[in-house]
């Protein structure tokens, strides 16, 4: 007799840039998640969707639990926390090179709360010499109660396989919630706005901070299944402007290159890419603006 299908939810919680959104990823084989080297470039709660013969898993990828410093951070932290008290198991993302801190702990403790297999995930492997791995496992073994810990690389692809099999063993019995062709349960317009926002962060390095926004002003498809965007940078100061626009517009045409490509492989279409650069003061802390860039204030 086949087995029942099962079908749940999985939340990835971590410190920031531990690699969750490279492990979304890698999971779903496709990119839906940012992928930044700072801290914090998740900002909303990101599911992807992987569906197999026998199971559908919606992994959600959570902002990274970090110290507030504004409202959208308090949005951030918020999300993440709210997550765990809503799946069917929690993966704890930690990086292998960083070991333990304090912000571990500070997950650690509310992970005490959850009622759900919590399974802790070593990423980022590849940075350190296996004889530091059981050293940082029994650390972790001794400040909690884990289901199973799965040393792997998400960059790499490595021991990801056998994680999956794993966490599918306490995963419910259950409808197939999508279709078998979606990858999340985001609209596109998110997603291009996300993509932008990561060409941004990319190459603009440690010159604009996270106090940028992207916003997709209009998408129509014309002939030749041509599509064409608009989409708006925001920034908090006029001096981050003059950085995303660049010398001549260098940057900016930069940006809309890199973006542009990833935006039609998400697509599958031609894509002609317009952007343009506003500053809105002090964004990050006025509940009208998160909200119109995505943030609900309701969620507070």
């Amino acid at each position: 007799m086949k087995d029942q299908f099962k079908s749940g939810f999985i939340a990835i919680i971590g410190r920031p840039n531990v690699g969750k959104s490279t492990f979304m990823n890698q999971m779903i084989g496709q990119k839906i998640a940012i992928m930044s080297d700072k801290a914090q470039t998740t900002r909303n709660r990101i599911q992807g969707v992987l569906t197999t013969d026998d199971a559908q898993l919606v992994f959600i990828d959570t902002p990274g639990i970090h110290k507030p410093k504004h409202r959208l951070g308090d949005f951030m932290v918020k999300v993440a926390e709210d997550t765990l008290n809503e799946v069917d198991a929690v993966l704890f993302m930690i990086n292998a090179k960083q070991g333990y801190g304090r912000g571990d702990q500070y997950i650690l403790d509310r992970l005490q709360q959850v009622k759900r297999p919590v399974f802790l995930v070593i990423n980022k492997i590849d940075l350190v010499h296996p004889d530091e791995l059981l050293p940082l496992m029994d650390l972790y073994k001794d400040k909690y109660h884990f289901q199973e810990i799965f040393p792997i690389s998400a960059l790499q692809g490595d021991h990801l396989t056998h994680l999956l099999g794993e966490v599918k063993k306490h995963i419910p019995e259950g409808p197939q919630y999508y279709p078998e062709d979606h990858v999340t349960d985001h609209p596109e317009r998110f997603i291009i706005s996300e993509l932008i926002r990561e060409k941004v962060l990319e190459l603009t390095r440690e010159e604009v901070p996270h106090s940028i926004a992207a916003v997709i002003e209009n998408i129509e498809e014309r002939q030749s299944n041509a599509v064409f965007i608009q989409a708006t940078i925001v920034t908090e100061r006029k001096t981050q402007k003059g950085i995303v626009i660049g010398k001549q517009g260098a940057m900016l045409k930069n940006i809309g290159q890199n973006a542009r490509r990833d935006i039609e492989a998400l697509l599958g279409s031609k894509v002609y890419l317009e952007l343009w650069v506003k500053v809105r003061k002090d964004w990050r802390n006025k509940e009208s603006q998160l909200h119109e860039f995505g943030f609900r204030s309701d969620e507070y």
